[in-house]
């Protein structure tokens, strides 16, 4: 069979098992971006690529096998990197399926795992999935150098492969580790949108409030990291060999950027190859340094370029008139403010360094740009009791944003919560599934105070609650119009059916 490409990058997928009946139509199809971006490194450094959204595509993981065996590449890499850090570990039981298929249908081809959580768990999911080999790291450099180490074909030496977990026998054994991607620009210039196919993508119901025409639809980074760390996230998991390698802190800033003229011939590609006005920009934190974000807005507003785009940002970084009215003018109608919880109590125990008074100020200065407020609450942190989780939905509903994402805690693999949850021994979802927020066997954290399933029960009435208030759809009747309202009611009658226990099989962790 003729190899057609030394590296195939699939992107796993089940939108039914992961959202529900939310998957078919309401939730968005977003694109692949470390796939995306990956293919660009490769190419640039002469390998050929493809890519396989399955996702996207809505294959199952036989179909998928059967058109990778087509294609007979050097190398499969299934990338496990979701639409924001809290998505990987959801991905796991759509990643292994596909591993597994892979192996059926040609035990021959090398199969190689990447992203947020194998980077979070290497040596497990090297043990318990059907792929020869894990990255440990963010995966560009283990990419390169495990395809050329398999050029040389039978027998080829990968003990030097950066951050590369693999097989010897029945031992595991481990790689160099790799620095962070450091010249961005050089090593993975953009993403590779002619391998994608571009017309499946669907943005964010609310990102179109007022047009609902979500397709076509673009998300890329400008920036890499973040230089923040709330025990919560699990962003690091996938920079933190690369910490260790350069001799740093665990704690160390892995905020890297792309330059604004990067940035701008992304966009040009976006809309004037594939007509895309809706752009999500999927830095973890976007309006972060002032000259950056300005940057880029200027080049936008010089095209005239009329985009949709969100982003997210922190409530200490987003309280300037000069640099909202600019995002305004540049397009971003939306951003995004983890807010998280309504008393400073549990803020704190989270490292979420801003007060009540700092939450309204820059919500009011925001609103006051015209820009829309999509804000994040989470339920069941470690010092949330009924009272709290109470003050975070009356925060809600008091702020009033155009759209709200409520969510129950989780102890992502990767994460600070995880190894607390680890040493505690607190229960955890019986398999990766259940770490979906949306899924039917979720199972979020429980609290000092409170078990997992009442966390849950609060968190699937406080999304009833918020979005049927009168006021709330009254706002959004004024703003909008009467459809998208209308639309927001049919959006409540998908209630999600919930299941999950902590079942004791080989997807709980141990402790220790």
């Amino acid at each position: 069979m003729t190899r057609q490409s030394d590296l195939v990058l699939v992107n796993p997928g089940d939108r039914a098992g992961v959202y529900q009946s939310l998957g078919a139509a309401m939730a968005a199809i977003e694109p692949p971006i470390w796939a995306g971006m990956m293919a660009s490194a490769v190419r640039h450094h002469g390998f050929s690529c493809a890519i396989l959204d399955a996702n996207a595509e809505g294959l199952s993981p036989d179909q998928a096998a059967d058109r990778i065996a087509e294609m007979a590449p050097r190398l499969v890499a299934v990338v496990v990197y979701g639409h924001n850090p809290s998505a990987s570990t959801p991905l796991m039981p759509a990643s292994g399926a596909l591993c597994a298929a892979v192996k059926r249908k040609d035990p021959g081809l090398k199969v190689l795992l990447v992203g947020g959580h194998v980077a979070a768990l290497p040596e497990r999911s090297l043990r318990e999935e059907a792929a020869d080999f894990v990255a440990g790291g963010e995966g560009v450099y283990t990419l390169l150098d495990l395809l050329e180490a398999l050029r040389a074909g039978r027998g080829a030496d990968v003990s030097r492969v950066r951050d590369l977990w693999y097989r010897e026998g029945e031992a595991v054994r481990v790689g160099p580790p790799a620095p962070l991607l450091k010249d961005l620009e050089r090593e993975m210039p953009g993403v590779a949108w002619d391998l994608l196919p571009m017309e499946r993508y669907r943005a964010h119901n609310w990102h179109c409030f007022g047009d609902l025409e979500r397709q076509p639809y673009a998300a890329l980074y400008t920036t890499l990291g973040c230089p923040y760390g709330c025990t919560f996230c699990c962003i690091q998991a996938p920079f933190k060999s690369g910490e260790r390698a350069a001799g740093y802190r665990a704690e160390v800033n892995s905020y890297r950027s792309w330059s604004p003229e990067v940035v701008i011939r992304q966009i040009d590609t976006l809309v004037n190859e594939f007509g895309v006005r809706n752009i999500k920009f999927a830095d973890e934190m976007f309006v972060l340094n002032r000259r950056h974000v300005l940057g880029i807005c200027d080049l936008i507003i010089q095209r005239g370029y009329p985009l949709n785009i969100w982003a997210y940002a922190r409530v200490d970084t987003a309280r300037d008139p000069e640099l909202l009215d600019r995002l305004k003018a540049a397009g971003f109608n939306w951003l995004a403010f983890g807010i998280e919880a309504g008393t400073d109590r549990v803020r704190d125990d989270i490292q979420k360094g801003f007060g009540q008074d700092a939450i309204l100020a820059t919500m009011e200065k925001v609103k006051a740009a015209g820009i829309f407020v999509g804000a994040n609450y989470i339920f069941g942190l470690p010092e949330d009791d009924l009272a709290s989780m109470q003050a975070t939905l009356d925060l809600a509903l008091e702020l009033n944003g155009e759209y709200a994402n409520f969510s129950a805690a989780m102890a992502y693999p990767g994460s600070k919560l995880y190894a607390q949850a680890l040493r505690e021994g607190w229960p955890l979802p019986g398999d990766w599934g259940g770490f979906s927020q949306y899924s039917t066997d979720t199972l979020p954290l429980g609290t000092k105070y409170l078990p997992g399933v009442e966390v849950l029960g609060f968190r699937d009435k406080a999304f009833q609650t918020y979005f049927s208030s009168p006021h709330y759809l009254d706002m959004i009747g004024r703003t909008f119009g009467v459809g998208t309202a209308l639309y927001i009611k049919e959006m409540l009658g998908h209630k999600l059916v919930r299941g999950g226990t902590a079942t004791p099989d080989r997807h709980t962790p141990a402790p220790g």
